[in-house]
C-alpha cells in the first residue's frame, strides 16, 4: 500500500533539545527514547549470478538461523528502530488515542454471527463485550440451550498472538477438529475435542498448514504439515486415539517443490479430494471418503499452465465430475466428466471473454456459478437439467463486492450471501431459490452511528501509459471538496482482486475530508484472467505504472493534487509502494508499507525460502534466466534505492512473518536511511510476536490502523 508526504514534523534537532520520553522495549523494561534514527552497520557481502555482482551490505539482517532468529545484532537492531519508531509517534499519541477510540466505537463489541444450520445443529459465533477473540456456539435445531464449543479468548491466554486456523465438526456433530497459531509463524497445531463431553482429546498435530478434513466415517482427519520451507508436501491422516507416528499417509508431492498439497471434501462429503499445484499448474486426486487409504484416482495429469479443480455429484448411483478449468479459454470454462474416463472432459459452460468463471459449487437441487462481469462479482445459479436456464443474484449499486457465504448443507433450498460495498455496511442475506427473494437477514451494526447518504462512490477509469483503461473505485463524503486530500490503495498480483468493501476504520480518513480510491490494477483478476497475466512476470512492470498512472489521472480530473495523494499497500502491495516511491516520490504526500514484499531479487534467488519455488511462475526464476534476473533487478525495490529525496514512510514488519520475512523491509529502510537526501520522516515498527498479518485481535488490529493514520495525517500537515 502507498502514502505520500506533504509537511515533516519534529525535527531529530527539536527532539534532542526536548526533556527525554520513555518507550517500553520489547522485553518490558523502560528505556531512555532515542534522538537519532538507528544506522544499520555494513558488511562486505555480494552475490554473482549471469556474470553480474551485487553488493548486498545489509545482507547481515538476516539470521543465517532463520526460522530460528537470535542474532543479538539483528535483534538489537529490530529492537532500535522499534524504539526510533515509538520516540517519533509519542508526540502523536494524542491522535493515535482519538483515532483508536471513534474507530472502536464502531465496532460493536457484543457482536454475533447470523447462526447457520448444519445437520442437527445451529452454529453461530460471538463477541463479548471488551473481548479480543471470538466464542463459538452451537444449539440444537429442534430446540434447546447454547452450548459453548470453542472459546477462542481462552486459547489465546498467555500468548502475545493468536489465531485460530481450521475449524471443522465431524458429520455426526460429536467432535470439533481446530488448529491454532500462538507465535504468527502461520504453523498450526490441530486438536480435537468431543463435543459431547466437552474434553480434549489426547490427540495433538503440531505444524499443521491446512484445513482438517473428516473421513473414514468421523473416525480421522486429513491434514498436511508445513516442511521446513513453509511448504505443505503430504496429505496425511490421522486415526483417532492413535499415536501421531502412526498416522499414514495418502500422497507426497514429489515432483516439484515449489507445488503445494491440499486436502478436502466432494458436496456430498463422499469423497476426499486431494489437489496439489503451483500458480499456474494443477493436479487432482480422489479417493472415497469412507475408504481414504483405498485405490486412488487421477483426474488428470499436470500439464504446465493448465489450472483445473474438481468437485464431484453421484445420482442415482451414477457419479459426474465437475471441472472448473482454464485449458481451452483464459477466463476459465466449466465441464464435466465421467469417473470411468476422468480425464475427457465435455463443456458444459463455456469460455468467455465477457465472464471470467472464478469458481463454482454443487447442491442437490441446482448448482452455482461464481465470477466477474466487467469488474462486478456475479452469482449465478444454474439447472442441472437446462444449461439454459441462468438466473443471476442482481444488486443495483456502482460497486460492489458479494459471493456465497457459509453454505455448509448439500441439500437446500436457499443460499447464504455476503454483500458489501464501499458505502454499504457488511450484510448477510439468504436467497430464497424458489421464490428469487433476497432476505436481508443482519447488516453490520455501527454503535457511533452511521448515515450512507453522507457518502457516494464513483466508479471511473483512468487511462494507464499504454491506454488501457484502469478502473478505480472512490469513496468520499458529499460535502468534500475537490482537490483535497486523497489516500490511494492497491494490491496488484496473484490473481487476486481486491474488492470495493465497506471499512469502518477508513471513515476516519473519509470523515476528515479525505477521498479513498481502490485502483483496480493489473495483477489483480478484477477484469478477467487477462488482467492478472498482463500484471506476472515480464509483464509486471504494468501493475507499476498503472498505479501512478491513476495517481495522475486523479490529479488531472482534479480528485487532488500532486503531494495531497497518500498511499499504502501490503506484502505484494507492499512492493508496489517500493517501487513507486523509488520511480514516483514526487507524487505521494505520506507512504505506508506493510510487510512489504522489497527484496524480489534476493528472495527469488534463495530456493529454500518458503516463498520462492512456488513463487517462480508469478515472478520468474532468476537462478535459471538471465532474462528474469535482469528484469527483476530492473524493478527490485530494495536493489533500486538510490540517492533522491523520498517522501515520508511507515513501513511494518512480523518477525516471525514466513511470506514477507522481516528482513526484507529492515534491509529497505537500512538502504533508504542510508541513500534518501531529504530529511523526511522513515519509520519501521517490527512487530516481534507476530507474523504476515501483524498483531491478532480486533482491537489490537484496530489498534495499528489507528498508528497508521495518524502517521498519515501528521505527514500530511493535518495533525492537530
Amino acid at each position: 500500500m502507498t502514502f505520500n508526504r506533504l509537511v515533516a514534523c519534529l525535527s531529530v534537532a527539536v527532539l534532542a533539545q526536548a526533556a527525554p520520553i520513555h518507550a517500553q522495549s520489547n522485553e518490558g523494561t523502560s528505556v531512555t527514547a532515542p534522538t537519532s534514527p538507528p544506522s544499520a552497520e555494513k558488511r562486505d557481502y555480494s552475490y554473482s549470478h549471469h556474470g553480474i555482482t551485487i553488493s548486498d551490505p545489509y545482507h547481515w539482517l538476516k539470521d543465517e538461523s532463520y526460522p530460528t532468529i537470535d542474532d543479538v545484532d539483528v535483534l538489537d537492531h529490530l529492537k532500535a528502530e522499534n524504539a526510533w519508531f515509538e520516540a517519533r509517534m509519542a508526540p502523536q499519541q494524542a491522535l493515535v488515542d482519538e483515532l483508536y477510540e471513534e474507530m472502536k466505537a464502531r465496532v460493536k463489541e457484543d457482536e454475533s454471527s447470523v447462526p447457520q444450520k448444519d445437520g442437527d445443529w445451529l452454529y453461530w459465533s460471538e463477541f463479548e463485550q471488551g473481548k479480543e477473540y471470538r466464542k463459538y456456539y452451537r444449539k440444537p435445531v429442534a430446540g434447546g440451550e447454547p452450548v459453548l464449543i470453542l472459546d477462542e479468548n481462552e486459547l489465546a491466554e498467555g500468548h502475545e498472538y493468536f489465531r485460530l486456523g481450521a475449524f471443522s465438526v465431524s458429520k455426526n456433530g460429536r467432535y470439533l477438529a481446530y488448529s491454532a497459531d500462538t507465535n504468527g509463524s502461520e504453523r498450526f497445531t490441530a486438536r480435537i475435542k468431543d463435543l459431547e463431553t466437552g474434553e480434549l482429546l489426547a490427540d495433538e498435530i503440531p505444524g499443521t498448514l491446512t484445513g482438517l478434513a473428516w473421513v473414514m466415517n468421523d473416525r480421522a482427519i486429513v491434514y498436511g504439515l508445513a516442511n521446513d520451507q513453509w511448504r505443505v508436501h503430504d496429505a496425511t491422516m490421522h486415526v483417532l486415539g492413535t499415536p501421531i507416528a502412526d498416522d499414514t499417509e495418502l500422497y507426497r508431492e514429489t515432483g516439484n517443490d515449489g507445488f503445494r498439497v491440499d486436502a478436502g471434501l466432494s458436496a456430498q462429503e463422499d469423497w476426499l479430494i486431494i489437489s496439489t499445484g503451483d500458480n499456474e499448474t494443477s493436479e487432482v486426486r480422489l479417493v472415497r471418503a469412507d475408504n481414504p487409504t483405498g485405490e486412488q484416482i487421477l483426474v488428470a495429469p499436470r500439464k504446465t499452465g493448465r489450472e483445473y479443480d474438481v468437485d464431484v455429484r453421484t445420482v442415482d448411483g451414477e457419479t459426474v465430475l465437475y471441472v472448473h478449468t482454464n485449458d481451452d479459454h483464459v477466463n476459465f470454462r466449466l465441464a464435466t466428466a465421467s469417473l470411468d474416463t476422468p480425464g475427457e472432459w465435455t463443456t458444459l459452460i463455456a469460455g468467455s471473454d465477457e465472464f471470467y468463471l472464478d469458481g463454482f459449487e454443487l447442491f442437490k437441487d441446482f448448482y452455482v456459478t461464481e465470477g466477474r462481469l466487467r469488474g462486478l462479482d456475479q452469482i449465478q445459479l444454474r439447472s442441472y437439467t437446462d444449461p439454459n436456464l441462468v438466473k443471476p443474484i442482481a444488486f443495483t449499486e456502482a460497486s460492489f463486492s458479494t459471493g456465497l457465504s457459509n453454505n455448509p448443507e448439500y441439500e437446500t433450498d436457499r443460499l447464504r450471501l455476503a454483500y458489501e460495498s464501499m458505502v454499504t455496511p457488511g450484510s448477510v442475506y439468504d436467497y430464497h431459490v424458489a421464490s428469487a427473494e433476497l432476505e436481508l437477514l443482519k447488516q453490520q451494526e455501527i454503535p457511533s452511528g452511521y448515515d450512507a447518504d453522507l457518502y457516494q462512490v464513483e466508479r471511473i477509469e483512468i487511462a494507464a501509459r499504454d491506454g488501457t483503461p484502469v478502473p478505480v473505485s472512490i469513496v468520499s463524503r458529499k460535502d468534500r471538496e475537490p482537490g483535497g486530500q486523497l489516500h490511494l490503495y492497491a494490491y496488484g498480483a496473484y490473481g487476486f482482486a481486491y474488492p470495493p468493501n465497506f471499512s469502518t476504520t477508513r471513515l476516519s480518513l473519509v470523515d476528515r475530508g479525505y477521498a479513498f480510491a481502490i485502483a483496480h490494477i493489473r495483477g489483480g483478476d478484477d477484469l478477467g484472467r487477462n488482467w492478472y497475466l498482463q500484471g506476472k512476470l515480464n509483464e509486471r512492470t504494468n501493475t507499476f505504472n498503472d498505479f501512478v498512472d491513476v495517481a495522475k489521472g486523479l490529479i488531472a480530473q482534479g480528485y487532488t493534487a500532486e503531494g495531497r495523494i497518500s498511499a499504502s499497500g501490503g506484502s505484494a502491495g507492499g512492493e508496489l509502494m517500493g517501487v513507486v516511491l523509488n520511480t514516483n516520490p514526487e507524487l505521494w504526500g505520506a507512504v505506508v508499507a506493510h510487510v512489504p514484499f522489497v527484496d524480489v531479487l534476493s528472495t527469488m534467488l534463495d530456493k529454500d525460502l518458503p516463498l520462492t519455488p512456488g513463487e517462480w511462475p508469478e515472478w520468474g526464476n532468476p537462478i535459471e534466466s538471465k532474462q528474469a534476473f535482469a528484469y527483476i533487478l530492473s524493478y527490485s525495490p530494495y536493489d533500486q534505492v538510490t540517492a533522491q529525496d523520498y517522501p515520508p514512510l511507515l513501513v511494518t514488519a512480523g518477525l516471525n512473518d514466513p511470506r514477507v520475512t522481516y528482513w526484507e523491509p529492515a534491509k529497505w529502510v537500512a538502504k533508504l536511511r542510508e541513500l534518501k537526501t531529504d530529511d523526511n520522516e522513515l519509520l519501521l515498527k517490527t512487530n516481534m510476536g507476530a507474523g504476515h498479518g501483524g498483531k491478532s485481535g480486533r482491537f489490537a488490529s484496530i489498534y495499528e490502523v489507528a498508528e497508521e493514520y495518524a502517521f498519515i495525517l501528521w505527514q500530511m500537515g493535518e495533525a492537530k
